[in-house]
Formats: structure tokens, sequence, C-alpha cells
């Protein structure tokens, strides 16, 4: 990061390899130090604040989620918190149309069919590898996409979505939302859709075709997608899950896929992503030839990251500097991502 590197007025202290920060690294390099820089695989906690020390102005993340962050510590030292949103909204939008398309037409399947060299014995047939189509026709002419999670990243997916002839949009609203009737008229005039709707989990589940989970984690939304949901979905339906793997309960998940409850997944996030190792070529899900799953990689468009980046330098100087940071989280709105 030149922007902190460059400066002779910040002595920066830099975890140089290219994988996740080792925790001992993190607590012996802390002490003393003014700001920190993480990115979300990074715990940073109470004992993290402690051994840091008083001089701790300001953690600057470089995502748009903090569940990795113990606000509760950040609000009583007063400690300010750095993150990047809408900068990475259309790249995780992109990436969950893919994942959607992805999981639709079983590319996973037919990609790992190729790399196993078994195209040369392959048998065509009409109905090989088919899968449930994303767009409408003529002679499939309604499409319901589903959001858990109706924020940002949300409303640029159904943008998305519209050149696809979607027809209608449910979402499940935040617990305690007040009603967003004149947004979501416009967005159903914007988009020349039936209908933008919010509905209950159970409608959600029944009616969507492809459902988006956008939402962040937490308590609040831990295993919201379990099995008794899972169960009241199409035999047709897909799942994409962009927002945050601890949503989705991974083995009710696989059980459905396993046992036809849903078609298909596509997932960015996996619950089990948060332990180290935890999704190996073993999981259940890898294992799973309609579930399509990726690294955690929705936001990584070289553009988009890079301005991540130089967010998450502002946002350290900023606070260092004892200055109003340039984009920070406020306690006061906490769960609005949803």
């Amino acid at each position: 990061m030149p922007l902190l590197t460059g400066r002779a007025d910040i002595d920066v202290v830099n975890w140089t390899e290219d994988r996740r920060c080792d925790r001992a690294w993190l607590l012996q390099n802390i002490p003393g130090a003014s700001g920190l820089v993480v990115c979300f695989q990074d715990i940073v906690d109470r004992e993290v604040v402690d051994v840091g020390g008083p001089n701790l102005r300001v953690v600057s993340t470089i995502s748009v989620g903090y569940e990795h962050i113990d606000l509760d510590v950040m609000a009583e030292r007063k400690i300010q918190v750095g993150y990047t949103p809408d900068i990475l909204t259309d790249a995780v939008a992109d990436s969950a149309v893919m994942l959607a398309l992805m999981a639709t037409r079983a590319a996973g399947q037919s990609y790992t069919f190729v790399k196993n060299n078994q195209w040369p014995s392959f048998n065509w047939t009409p109905f090989a590898f088919c899968g449930p189509q994303l767009s409408t026709t003529s002679f499939s002419p309604t499409r319901t996409v589903g959001f858990l999670g109706f924020g940002r990243i949300a409303h640029a997916v159904l943008a998305r979505l519209a050149a696809f002839g979607i027809t209608h949009c449910i979402y499940t609203p935040r617990p305690g939302a007040p009603p967003q009737t004149a947004r979501d008229a416009h967005l159903q005039s914007k988009h020349n859709l039936t209908e933008v709707a919010p509905v209950d989990l159970p409608t959600l589940a029944r009616r969507s075709d492809v459902l988006f989970v956008l939402a962040p984690g937490g308590p609040a939304t831990h295993h919201l997608i379990d099995s008794a949901f899972l169960r009241q979905m199409k035999p047709s339906s897909v799942l994409v899950n962009n927002g945050r793997g601890s949503v989705v309960d991974s083995i009710a998940l696989a059980q459905a896929l396993k046992e036809g409850w849903i078609w298909g997944a596509g997932l960015d996030v996996v619950d089990e992503e948060a332990i180290p190792g935890g999704v190996t070529a073993e999981h259940p899900l890898v294992c799973e030839p309609r579930c399509v799953v990726l690294p955690h990689i929705g936001s990584a468009a070289q553009e988009t990251r890079e301005e991540m980046a130089r967010l998450t330098a502002r946002n350290v100087i900023a606070g260092v500097l004892g200055e109003e940071l340039p984009v920070a989280l406020d306690y006061s709105r906490l769960g609005s991502q949803v």
C-alpha cells in the first residue's frame, strides 16, 4: 500500500506473506500501534485491543462485512472502524449473477467433465447437463427471484437480472424495518417487473426460482437457511450465497442437493470457511455435483480490490492522524445492510 508505506510521518509494520496473518504475529506487533489494517479473516477482539494498548485509535478493514470485529469493544474504547461499502457492490453483483448461471446451467459438472477428459467418450443426448433456465422465454414467461437481504448489492443484482426478463422480485425485510412501498414501486417500474414485494421467510422459500442470500452474518441470521427452509423450496430452484456463510446450514444444504429438494447451488461463501482448513475437497458441499463453490472472491475484480485497498489506507491514515474517517462504521445503524 504505497499510500501508507510512502508516508514519512507514519511507521508501518507490514505482514508481507501472501496468506492469512498469523495471530501470534499480530499480537506480537500491535503493542503501541495507533491504527490497524485487517482483512475479514482477522479477528479483532478484546485481546487484540488490550495487547494493542491505549494508543489504538482506528481499525480499518478491507471489507464491507465487520463480523470479525468486536464492535462492543470498539465502542467501549472509542476506536473508529473504517470499512469499504459501496465500492464492491458491482463486483459482487456480477459474481452473484455468474453463480446463478453456473448453478442453473450445470457449469461445475460440465467443466469437471471436460477437465477429467470425459468429453471424448461423451454420447450427446437431448437433456444431458440440462438445468433450469434463468431467463424468461415465450414458452416459459415468468421468473421469480428472491432475496434474503435487500440492500445495495441485492438492488444491483436485480438491475442485472432485469435483462434476463425476470418478472417477480420478492424479499424478506430486516426485522423491524419500516415498509418501503415507494422504493418498491420505483424498482418495479424501473425494471419493468410485475411485482416487487416483501414476504415472510416461508413464502420466500416457496416462491423463489433463484434465491440470493445477501444478508450479513451474526447471531440474528445464523442458519436462517436450514432444513425446514430448504424443504419448502421448489425442486427446480437454485440458491446463491454471496453474503455470509453462516446464514446457510452447510449440512442441510448438502442434504437438500443430494436428495433433490432443490436443483443446485452457487456459493461464494461457506459456513466452515471461518475455520482454518474448514473447506477441503472432502467438504460435503464441494462433493455435491450440483454445487458450485468459490473461495470467497465475490469482490475479486482488479479495479474493485485496488479501490478497496485505497479506501482502507485512507481510513487508517485519517484515524491515526485524529481526523474523520472517509467511510466509518456508524454503530447506531448496525444491521442496515440487510
